[in-house]
């Protein structure tokens, strides 16, 4: 069964589309510098207040101090803390052991080494990996492909989710490829930069909904 998790939501139209279709996970960014960014903490609580009871509210941060990781999941609009930057294996555990709160390490891949490297560094401290493109100024978003074959036939020890430039289009060829158990979608379901097309969100998720049953 392959699951998604449409990210960078940031009204309540969008979050309803993702719920309504399907979608596992929900994504919310706290960084600046993105087009995505949801700055406000009473939008912020009011986005995961639409979340059912069941999809899992991730909350993007990227080398977050302590400070931003308490304001945010102050809200009670996060369940899942999804890493981003340079974070190290220790801050990770830190994060995790700090918040009591689930933690995801994105780990960036340019090459082949990439993956075995962010498995045997992360691995044994973070709850679920995601592997995105390495290209980009921002964390996520970039429509950027990493070469899928480097994670064809990878054991990976945690619960593992595929990201970067992924679309309605070639969803189902990354999954073939990668055996990914879980999608995650951004600027693949936008109509221009930062913003999220319903129409997209749908279709992206009515793809993933016809891959259950693969052998992914």
């Amino acid at each position: 069964m392959v699951e998604a998790k449409i990210c960078g939501l940031s009204t309540p139209e969008t979050i309803d589309a993702a719920v309504m279709g399907g979608a596992r996970f929900v994504g919310f960014v706290t960084y600046p510098r993105s087009p995505r960014h949801v700055a406000s903490n009473d939008l912020l609580t009011a986005l995961g207040a639409r979340v059912p009871e069941g999809v899992i509210r991730t909350g993007l941060f990227v080398d977050p101090d302590d400070a931003l990781l308490d304001e945010r999941l102050a809200t009670g609009a996060i369940d899942l803390l999804q890493l981003h930057g340079a974070e190290t294996p220790e801050r990770v555990a830190s994060v995790r052991a700090r918040t009591g709160k689930p933690v995801m390490k994105v780990i960036k891949v340019g090459q082949a080494s990439d993956v075995e490297r962010g498995i045997a560094a992360y691995g044994t401290v973070a709850d679920r990996l995601m592997f995105d493109a390495a290209e980009g100024t921002l964390p996520g978003g970039n429509a950027t492909v990493f070469d899928w074959s480097f994670l064809s036939g990878r054991r990976v020890p945690l619960p593992w989710m595929l990201a970067g430039g992924l679309t309605p289009d070639n969803v189902a060829e990354a999954v073939r490829v990668t055996g990914a158990p879980i999608v995650d979608v951004s600027s693949g379901v936008e109509s221009s930069r930062g913003v999220k097309s319903i129409e997209r969100i749908r279709a992206f998720l009515d793809r993933v909904k016809a891959l259950q049953g693969s052998p992914a």
